[in-house]
Order: structure tokens, then C-alpha cells, then sequence
């Protein structure tokens, strides 16, 4: 069971290792390079793009154990007894995941007439709430005049 017990936790350090290094290229993502882009300087005006960066993660971690007590109370203790060994168990996993996701928010122009930031507008998302407010009005107003029949 020793044995056991050191493969687990070399496993539980090499998992860790291997999670920082993910955790470590997830925040890479964030750094203000990712948010404004390079200046762009075309004559008397420079153009710098400000984006939007999100960062998540999560990890989960878990070890068991387990040896069978002389009642023969651990599923499948007969079997082992029977072959002459003692029941004993262990287990162990992990698992982890992230994102991270950038977007354009604004154009900042830089010129002979000052400095302007223009947002950047995503048609596509006012589009989908364009339709999704409709939809759900018309689902309200189909069981108004449902309920005012009744």
C-alpha cells in the first residue's frame, strides 16, 4: 500500500506542476500587450486598438483509500481472502481546464486633432438581443391573450 500511496503523490506533484504551467500561460493572456495592440502611425495620425480580456480556470484534485476490516465488510473482500491476500484499496484523479478570450472595445486615434476613442460595436451581440427581446414579447403577449380568455 506504501507503494501505492508514493505513485499518487508523484502523480499529485507532476498534476501540479502541469497546472501551473497552464495557470502560468492563462495569465500570460493578460498582460497589457494582449489588451492594447502595438501603435499603428500612418502620417500625422496613430491608431491603438483597446481590447476586453477574460481569464478562467478551474482544477479539482482527488485521493482515496480504503483497506477491509476482518468482518469482510469491503465489496469483493471474500474474493481476495480467498486467493490469501488482505483487501486494501486506493484511487486517485484530477483534472483541471481554462479559457481565456479577447475581444475589440475601442479604436483610440491619436491626430493633429486631439485624441479620440470610438467604440467598437458588436452588431452581431445587439442583433441576438434585438431578437431575443422580440421573441420573449411575443411569448408574454401570446399568454396574456390566452389568460384573458379564461
Amino acid at each position: 500500500m506504501s507503494e501505492r500511496f508514493d505513485d499518487i503523490a508523484v502523480t499529485a506533484v507532476k498534476t501540479q506542476e502541469q497546472s501551473k504551467e497552464v495557470v502560468e500561460k492563462l495569465f500570460d493572456v493578460a498582460q497589457p500587450e494582449a489588451v492594447y495592440s502595438e501603435p499603428v502611425t500612418a502620417g500625422d495620425y496613430t491608431v491603438i486598438t483597446a481590447s476586453e480580456v477574460s481569464v478562467g480556470m478551474g482544477f479539482g484534485y482527488g485521493v482515496g483509500a480504503g483497506t477491509a476490516s476482518e468482518e469482510g465488510e469491503t465489496p469483493g473482500a471474500d474474493e481476495v481472502e480467498a486467493e490469501g491476500g488482505e483487501a486494501s484499496g486506493f484511487g486517485g484523479g484530477g483534472g483541471g481546464g481554462g479559457f481565456s478570450m479577447g475581444r475589440p472595445v475601442a479604436v483610440i486615434s491619436v491626430g493633429p486633432g486631439g485624441v479620440r476613442v470610438e467604440p467598437v460595436r458588436d452588431v452581431t451581440k445587439i442583433g441576438l438581443a434585438l431578437l431575443t427581446t422580440a421573441g420573449a414579447m411575443l411569448i408574454m403577449l401570446g399568454r396574456m391573450r390566452k389568460a384573458s380568455q379564461l
